[in-house]
């Protein structure tokens, strides 16, 4: 399904974003490239093994992103991108997707609420069988907030399609005691200096 067209220039391979986002849509229109906006053709529900920890499952779910388009597009350059916020306790590592409503994402906040966390962001680049791959890991202690402050923030940034149930480019930055993080376009959803330098190395004048 496409869902966007800007023309590529002459000299550069047709960049394709592989993403439904507006998020990531919006963060790859900073960088001034003609692309393309296409959606995965991979079932991302059946590929999430429970099994894998949370950087090889946003590694693994990013690749194959990438691959469903670049299979049937090899002259074109596909990046895909995932992201998964979780947080280690003393079972292990819990994984907090999108919320999808107002409850779940109160709960999912409440759960963060207070503790630390990292937003894995993990990115393919793939032009046929040529592939470049980078994953950001952001790291975020939350204050220690209650319900009715949790829901009041909730009904004002409605971050139901977030992973972690916040969204930082907003009032979420309100929720954070702390974040370290090497590039805060990652946590919107796309590393975009990362990205940059690969760009750069398939052929694409950025700026």
């Amino acid at each position: 399904m496409l869902l966007r067209l800007k023309h590529a220039t002459m000299s550069q391979p047709p960049l394709i974003l592989g993403s439904t986002s507006c998020y990531r849509r919006q963060l790859l229109e900073r960088l001034g490239v003609p692309f393309q906006v296409m959606a995965p053709t991979c079932d991302e529900e059946a590929l999430k093994d429970p099994a894998l920890q949370p950087q090889q499952l946003a590694e693994y779910l990013a690749a194959a992103k990438a691959d469903s388009i670049a299979t049937n597009q090899p002259q074109a350059v596909v990046i895909g991108s995932d992201q998964v916020a979780a947080y280690e306790d003393t079972d292990g590592w819990h994984i907090i997707g999108k919320p999808g409503t107002v409850e779940k994402a109160v709960a999912q906040l409440a759960r963060l609420s207070g503790r630390t966390h990292v937003l894995i962001t993990a990115m393919v680049v793939q032009q046929g069988s040529l592939i470049q791959r980078h994953t950001d890991i952001t790291t975020l202690t939350m204050r220690t907030l209650t319900t009715t402050e949790l829901s009041r923030y909730v009904a004002a940034d409605m971050p139901l399609d977030c992973a972690g149930a916040y969204k930082l480019e907003a009032r979420g930055i309100s929720l954070f005691s702390s974040i370290e993080s090497a590039d805060h376009s990652a946590i919107t959803g796309l590393p975009l200096i990362a990205l940059t330098r690969i760009l750069s190395g398939f052929g694409y004048a950025i700026p």
